[in-house]
């Protein structure tokens, strides 16, 4: 029960739940940086590995390959706009909105390269758990926590929640970190909370009367 609360805790208040390892402190080294990055991707693509859990070595390793080569190519797009940006110089608000326009331009291609190689090893389904695995399993949570804590929704609104949420997941897959998948994902539940109020619900009243119904239970425990 405490688990599960703190999850749903994290989903309203839209906190990140897994440490981001692009997160270190300011002594670090920059190999020291590097050795925790590979560390992490290493780490996330071997739990991706063993869900697949394919029965063909070759295939195996070169799809663990290219999970790997898309971590380090997200990350080199960061590292180029950042670069970018700050030999240009410019103020916050111009520093924005060209950070926003680079990185869809060059999230594009890789977006595309990325799933038409993993298209060519696996089977649809399959390709469907990379996705999940890649954002941390954030469909199936955010959509279960729609599901507990707004009353009433019908089939046709939970089919519409787990489309957006569908295209959040498509979206986050380009995070080269776990704030900017949480960021992503934020942004779809934001227009998941304006699609349901536009239908009648009080999503903010329903939120506020499950952390409500939640701590009581917490109290009596």
């Amino acid at each position: 029960m405490k688990a599960t609360y703190l999850l749903f805790c994290a989903f309203l208040t839209a906190t990140p739940l897994l440490a981001d390892t692009s997160d270190s402190t300011s002594a670090a080294t920059p190999q020291d940086l590097e050795n925790a990055y590979s560390v992490a991707i290493e780490r996330r693509t071997d739990e991706i590995m063993t869900k697949l859990a394919l029965s063909d070595p070759a295939k195996a390793e070169k799809v663990r390959k290219l999970i790997l080569a898309q971590y380090r190519s997200l990350k080199a797009r960061d590292e180029s706009i950042d670069a970018r940006l700050k030999a240009a110089g410019k103020d916050a608000a111009a520093t924005a909105k060209e950070r926003a326009s680079m990185y869809e331009s060059l999230s594009k291609p890789l977006h595309e390269k990325f799933l038409a190689d993993l298209s060519a090893e696996l089977t649809p389904e399959q390709v469907e758990l990379v996705k999940d695995r890649m954002t941390y399993g954030k469909v199936k949570f955010t959509y279960d926590a729609y599901c507990q804590i707004v009353p009433g929704l019908t089939d046709e609104e939970k089919k519409k929640i787990l489309e957006m949420l569908n295209q959040a997941r498509d979206e986050a897959i380009d995070g080269g970190s776990v704030g900017q998948k949480s960021d992503i994902f934020q942004k779809y539940k934001d227009k998941i909370n304006a699609y349901l109020d536009g239908q009648g619900h009080n999503t903010a009243k329903a939120i506020q009367d499950w952390e409500t119904k939640q701590a009581a239970l917490k109290k009596e425990k």
